[in-house]
């Protein structure tokens, strides 16, 4: 089972949904936020170890090179450039690939492991922890998403924080879950980010519901639209002050009796509805 967590922007509180809910139902914990990775605040994870994350990067021996171009027109995301005397590498735009270096004829291309990131595995109390993060200055969080997902062994049941919005990185994160649910705040600038997640998750075809934090008086908006896109609410977390003070020290919400209770709720709701959406796929 795998749920995915996102939401259509940042601020939303989509990490603490995935971490109370990870820990209320017992199960792994996987965060892909890796530009902003913070799960690790409120779970605690112990026994942390850590791995770099590497990317192979072309080095071209301008002795060999002939100036052919053939690397560059085989290059997808413009990390060579041919200057008439030299191939530039933009190693920032490099993705990895290797395709420069099958296709050079000279063979002057090699390739060296450049870090991009690091990956962190541990556990916490109920269960195991996964979590990346970018290195500074490097725009891509793709590779080292992709290697975390190598690292969740196969089977186990686990929660996802998605990156915020609606890039390709939370592509990444959502594809292959059973279940998304999205979380959003009652605000006009809620409703409008929410819209579009969903229609992300629509157009991969993966069920979904709606959990509304720092719930008020404006929860019709999210409710009206809920009920004419045919969207469960599974649960409302109030807008409190002994909510913002737990979160604040870096602890999980559940830890007060009041919002277990609503967790607990929102469990129950997420399993119903995963174990119909497993059942009729």
């Amino acid at each position: 089972m795998k749920i995915a967590v996102l939401s259509g922007k940042g601020g939303t509180g989509k990490t603490t949904v995935s971490t109370n809910l990870a820990y209320a139902m017992g199960i792994d914990y996987v965060d892909f936020d890796v530009e902003e990775p913070n799960g690790h605040i409120f779970l605690k994870p112990r026994d942390l170890k850590e791995s770099d994350v590497n990317i192979m990067t072309p080095v071209i021996d301008q002795d060999r090179c002939t100036l052919c171009n053939i690397c560059v027109e085989t290059c997808q995301f413009n990390a060579l450039v041919n200057t008439g005397k030299r191939i530039l590498v933009f190693e920032d735009l490099c993705h990895g690939c290797g395709a420069c270096s099958l296709a050079c004829p000279e063979k002057a291309i090699s390739e060296y492991p450049r870090k991009i990131g690091v990956l962190f595995e541990g556990t916490y109390e109920k269960a195991d922890f996964f979590s990346g993060r970018m290195a500074l200055n490097e725009p891509m969080a793709g590779p080292i998403i992709s290697e975390i997902k190598r690292r969740i062994p196969k089977g186990r049941d686990h929660i996802v924080d998605c990156s915020p919005g609606t890039s390709c990185n939370v592509v990444k994160g959502v594809d292959g879950a059973d279940y998304a649910i999205m979380v959003t705040e009652p605000s006009v600038f809620g409703l409008h980010d929410l819209k579009l997640a969903v229609e992300l998750v629509e157009e991969m075809d993966i069920p979904m519901g709606i959990i509304i934090n720092r719930s008020n008086e404006y929860d019709p908006l999210i409710e009206d639209y809920a009920k004419d896109s045919n969207l469960r609410i599974l649960g409302k977390i109030p807008f409190s002050k002994a909510a913002a003070k737990i979160y604040s020290e870096g602890k999980l919400l559940i830890e007060e009796p009041a919002i277990k209770e609503i967790f607990e709720g929102i469990k129950k709701q997420v399993l119903e509805e995963v174990d119909h959406a497993i059942s009729h796929s």
